[in-house]
């Protein structure tokens, strides 16, 4: 006996689904222009438009310089253990030009989290079997 949804997984499986080659060019293209054109929107706003952000602290600075508990922040800060430290000094890069710093740190920013949302995202190259219903 076959129920419903066995019924749709056997005609599934059975008839040609095959997308067409050129279909599924297509569709790499499309997907290919809108990821690239996703980066380079991003990189113009981090490159160009990040040095026009304001200079004035954000939230929690604000809130700290507001209440007065700025000066009690703890000097030796986790944060300053960390590799990249060395680096970005607030939103900028250490030891390069103050109109670079920014969009600099912003271009590096972008790239690397695109890099790892791109490397976490890929497939391992190996596509899945359907899920088979078969029972012993």
């Amino acid at each position: 006996m076959v129920d419903g949804y066995n019924q749709k997984y056997i005609l599934s499986t059975h008839h040609n689904t095959k997308i067409p080659k050129m279909t599924n060019n297509i569709s790499k293209q499309r997907n290919r222009l809108f990821i690239l054109t996703g980066l380079g929107i991003a990189l113009i706003i981090a490159i160009f438009v990040s040095p026009f952000a304001s200079s004035d602290p954000d939230g929690l600075d604000r809130v700290s310089q507001d209440l007065e508990f700025e000066d009690k922040a703890i000097e030796d800060a986790p944060a300053k253990k960390l590799p990249f430290y060395a680096l970005f000094e607030e939103y900028a890069l250490r030891g390069v030009p103050d109109g670079l710093a920014t969009p600099l740190a912003g271009l590096a920013g972008t790239v690397v989290t695109f890099g790892l949302a791109w490397g976490a995202g890929k497939p391992s190259g190996t596509p899945r079997k359907a899920y088979s219903s078969k029972r012993a």
